[in-house]
């Protein structure tokens, strides 16, 4: 017997680990709610996790097998069900996070102690830590130069799901749920995370949008972006799957328009491994700057703002609209999350990791390495944090990127009768103007000229100018 331990990667195909493990099985599959884990998630992660878990299971069931889901600190349960099932190895796929690290250790140690040998599988990206690296040091910090090697390097192919030969026939109890987790129900309606939900979003996607996605992927009143980030967050989709779907898809374009088209979504697949790449040599940036300055950051927090930013009453349409589709969909449009980040830092002038914090809470498809990858740029204090005067303009970007209001009339309702213009000059109309085009929605709470100053002149006394 080998047990394969799922942990991001709640699929059967494309899953490098299994493949691994059926090839010398039969599998024993096993799921680990661990609660030092699920001490960092939140209820709308959990309802995802637990309908993937549901998904996968009803996969090995229709194979005679079935999943294990067992709760426990893994360093206490993988050895034990290695044990009971007279498990000569323990398969695993990597994770690249401090804290999968530590859990990861212990378990190693465990399974030693039991005379049981481990093997963990590179699985969740394409090229592993430490394989695309400058001359000196471990890894890019720097984007566009880790972009160049990823684009060229070559890429796996898709690996098959095992034979329902290849599998154990064993058999565990119902799923917990939410309530048993100790969770209450989701704020936002959780997406649908499964493996066909997965593969239907590549396919509708890789036929037709995924052409217009550079065109249209910045605007957040059109369905230009994949809507695929809580699949890779989960697992649901392998990365070879999706990628060699894209690679497809580069075969069937017509124009040049669209070939960039499809490498620009490309270009985004490497953004997730870049970070992914960075976390796994600097644990620490989960809570500390990436980039240090001379002197410490003066953050103003003030409590009363941040508040206002996280219930979507800013007073900035195109911050506020995002922050209420996040309650709503735990989720938000890409680049309404880098203006809401850098709203949060450069015009409320506050830390960094308070946003992380409530993003990490809030969104389904919370990634540690993407999001404090994310926040760490939008704040300058990440990778390529030189330009810490990059300070977005609400306005000038709800002007650029929503400019009919379609997308922010959608969540902010109290601006349902307003005209384009007098949405994308809410700054910079008079009280009695206010009142009556949306008496229900807020003046904005902070002056972004002034702020924005106050930012630069921040970052100034930080780096000792």
């Amino acid at each position: 017997m080998i047990v394969h331990w799922h942990r991001r990667d709640l699929r059967p195909n494309d899953n490098r680990g299994l493949a691994r493990a059926a090839g010398d099985g039969p599998v024993v599959p096993l799921f680990v709610l661990d609660p030092t884990v699920l001490e960092y998630a939140s209820p709308i992660r959990v309802a995802c996790l637990l309908e993937a878990l549901d998904d996968l299971r009803a996969w090995y069931r229709e194979r005679g097998s079935d999943l294990l889901v067992v709760r426990g600190e893994a360093s206490a349960v993988v050895p034990e069900v290695a044990a009971e099932y007279d498990a000569a190895r323990v398969v695993w796929n990597e994770d690249y996070s401090g804290l999968a690290a530590e859990r990861d250790r212990a378990v190693r140690a465990a399974l030693e102690d039991a005379d049981v040998t481990c093997e963990s599988v590179h699985d969740a990206i394409h090229h592993e830590p430490g394989s695309i690296t400058p001359n000196q040091g471990a890894h890019y910090s720097v984007f566009s130069y880790f972009w160049k090697k990823w684009r060229d390097r070559e890429k796996r192919d898709p690996v098959d799901e095992p034979d329902a030969a290849d599998l154990a026939t064993v058999s565990d109890d119902p799923i917990p749920s939410l309530a048993d987790l100790g969770f209450d129900e989701p704020e936002a309606t959780p997406p649908t995370v499964t493996t066909a939900a997965a593969r239907e979003r590549v396919a509708a996607f890789c036929a037709g949008p995924i052409y217009d996605y550079a065109a249209r992927r910045d605007y957040p009143a059109e369905s230009g972006t994949s809507r695929l980030s809580p699949h890779l967050k989960w697992g649901t989709i392998g990365p070879r799957e999706l990628y060699a779907a894209t690679e497809r898809a580069l075969e069937r374009a017509d124009t040049d328009d669209d070939r960039e088209s499809v490498r620009a979504f490309q270009r985004q697949l490497a953004w997730r491994e870049f970070y992914a790449h960075v976390l796994e040599f600097n644990p620490e940036t989960v809570t500390e700057n990436f980039s240090g300055y001379e002197n410490e950051i003066e953050w103003r927090n003030d409590p009363a703002e941040l508040e206002a930013w996280k219930a979507g009453e800013t007073g900035y349409p195109i911050i506020d609209a995002g922050m209420r589709q996040l309650r709503v969909e735990g989720w938000m449009h890409n680049r309404v999350r880098m203006l809401v980040a850098s709203f949060l830092t450069k015009d409320l002038l506050t830390d960094w990791r308070a946003g992380y914090d409530w993003f990490r809470a809030k969104l389904a498809d919370h990634d540690t390495a993407n999001d404090v990858g994310g926040w760490q740029w939008a704040g300058s204090t990440g990778t390529d944090a030189q330009p810490y005067f990059r300070v977005f303009n609400p306005m000038k970007q709800g002007r650029e990127y929503d400019p009919d209001g379609e997308y922010i009339r959608e969540y902010v309702p109290e601006l349902a009768d307003a005209t384009a213009a007098e949405i994308h000059s809410w700054h910079e109309l008079a009280p009695a103007e206010r009142e009556q085009v949306a008496p229900e929605y807020p003046a904005p709470i902070v002056d972004h000229a002034d702020r924005r100053e106050r930012a630069i002149s921040l970052f100034e006394r930080a780096r000792g100018e």
